[in-house]
């Protein structure tokens, strides 16, 4: 009887492209999160997650699978901060309304906007505009139904529009 080959680990699959994708994923998360910290720790979580599924699935690693688990580190973050907020305050939620707002925006005014909206607006913002995913992947991604996040995306857009003009509704 011939005794069994030792098998690599999966996991140094991600030794191999670490150089290459660190700063893409660092990258990815810093540009939706807006801080530095934050960053590193989602980059941190997202490796660490990356190390635990190529031991589990086996499957293949590249860039965009990190950044796919990246995308989910960032929604997990939000949604913690979100039942955070939630615990210190009531959400008010208003009624859907018509939003024919559309003009191009500063990038760095938006980001600040963004930031200041609470973590369910900007999540759901950020993946439907930033990320340019459809209703219904923005759903699935928060948990939601697509009439339940296509009414979230209303609110967003009107919380934006009044942290954008100072609570001015022209």
């Amino acid at each position: 009887m011939s005794s069994p080959e030792a098998r690599p680990d999966p996991a140094f699959a991600l030794l191999e492209i670490y150089d290459a994708a660190l700063p893409q994923v660092y990258g990815y998360l810093l540009a939706r999160c807006g801080s530095r910290v934050q960053a590193e720790e989602l980059t941190s979580e997202t490796f660490l997650a990356a190390v635990q599924s190529a031991r589990t699935s086996g499957g293949p690693v590249s860039p965009a699978w990190l950044i796919g688990i990246a995308r989910h580190k960032l929604v997990d973050h939000w949604r913690r901060r979100e039942r955070e907020e939630r615990g210190l305050r009531l959400i008010h939620d208003e009624p859907p309304v018509e939003d024919p707002w559309d003009v191009e925006i500063d990038a760095m005014q938006a980001r600040q906007v963004l930031e200041s909206l609470g973590a369910h607006h900007r999540c759901a913002l950020t993946l439907r505009y930033l990320d340019g995913l459809p209703v219904p992947e923005v759903a699935h991604l928060l948990g939601r139904t697509v009439h339940a996040t296509e009414a979230l995306l209303v609110r967003a857009r009107t919380a934006f529009r009044r942290a954008w003009t100072g609570g001015c509704d022209d």
